[in-house]
């Protein structure tokens, strides 16, 4: 429910800016009557596309990060040992 509460104040705030513009014109502020004005909210999400739209090509293969080699791999046995013989405060006792 707080996801949704987020949601919705990021769209206000999102969609109150290009509003506040567009009232901000000459010819809208001629043209709606107070009435119109308080009828206004900025809670509309016709421009907002929930599922997207996303084309996949299943005939090419995404090149692989560089970034991959930076990810660390599991411990090995000695460099497990050598982290808890840290952790016990160099005693080296196993418990």
């Amino acid at each position: 429910m707080l996801a949704l509460h987020l949601l919705q104040s990021a769209l206000v705030h999102v969609n109150t800016l290009p509003l506040q513009d567009i009232l901000r014109e000459e010819k809208w502020q001629k043209r709606l009557s107070d009435a119109d004005r308080r009828a206004l909210s900025p809670l509309f999400w016709t421009h907002v596309t929930p599922c997207g739209r996303f084309e996949l090509d299943m005939n090419s293969h995404l090149a692989r990060a560089a970034t991959a080699s930076t990810v660390p791999g599991p411990r090995t046995v000695p460099e497990a040992e050598a982290a808890r013989s840290a952790a016990d405060g160099g005693s080296g006792s196993a418990t």
